[in-house]
């Protein structure tokens, strides 16, 4: 039953993303886009659902079981997003798909090398603004880094698998090498969350 509830929140997980992924590609504005994206992560935090992005970076800090537990996040999160890409292409919204259908393009148009680089970029924010949320003692403080990092990695244009996993669905573009780039990216995505979480565990044993 643990299981099965946790799996319920990496799709949870997963559906916020993707609604945040909805409101950024009905905004005109990329940075308007980017600010209303981060009612995903905001949700997430908020409510203790499970994202990829924000659990990777612990994974050397916990048991080897946690390994597992963050592939079930992926798969829930790959899940929840395409229900929610798939459901808005039947809706009066779903004029939506072109935006994502262009942003996609450009994705499959890029290098192995350039899409694993933003990856790892990505998640170095994703981790300060998650571990941020858990961490900082001022309650403004823990939003305003969920909503600082989500809002810089998209301007910068740097890659987020499963707000990746919502375009591909949206746009209906998935294929062997979307999903290869899929992979990519949250193999950037897991070495860039966990860039900080070792610094900081390599500083403490010097200091120790």
């Amino acid at each position: 039953m643990k299981q099965l509830a946790s799996f319920l929140y990496s799709i949870l997980g997963g559906i916020c993303i993707a609604i945040g992924g909805v409101a950024f590609l009905s905004c005109e504005s990329k940075v308007v886009g980017a600010i209303f994206f981060c009612v995903g992560l905001f949700t997430i935090c908020t409510f203790g659902f499970h994202l990829f992005t924000g659990k990777v970076g612990y994974v050397f800090e916990q048991p080897f079981s946690y390994t597992g537990f963050v592939l079930s996040i992926w798969l829930g999160n790959l899940l929840g997003t395409g229900i929610v890409g798939y459901a808005v292409r039947a809706t009066r919204i779903s004029g939506i798909a072109e935006k994502a259908t262009a942003l996609c393009q450009t994705k499959l148009d890029d290098t192995v090398l350039s899409i694993f680089i933003l990856s790892v970029f990505c998640n170095i924010l994703m981790f300060v603004a998650v571990d941020g949320f858990k961490t900082n003692p001022h309650p403004i403080g823990k939003y305003i880094g969920v909503f600082l990092g989500v809002i810089v990695f998209i301007l910068c244009g740097f890659e987020h698998c499963v707000a990746n996993m919502f375009y591909f669905s949206v746009a209906n573009l998935w294929s062997g090498k979307a999903f290869a780039y899929l992979l990519v990216m949250s193999i950037g995505n897991a070495c860039g969350g966990v860039i900080i979480p070792l610094c900081r565990r390599l500083r403490q044993s010097v200091e120790a």
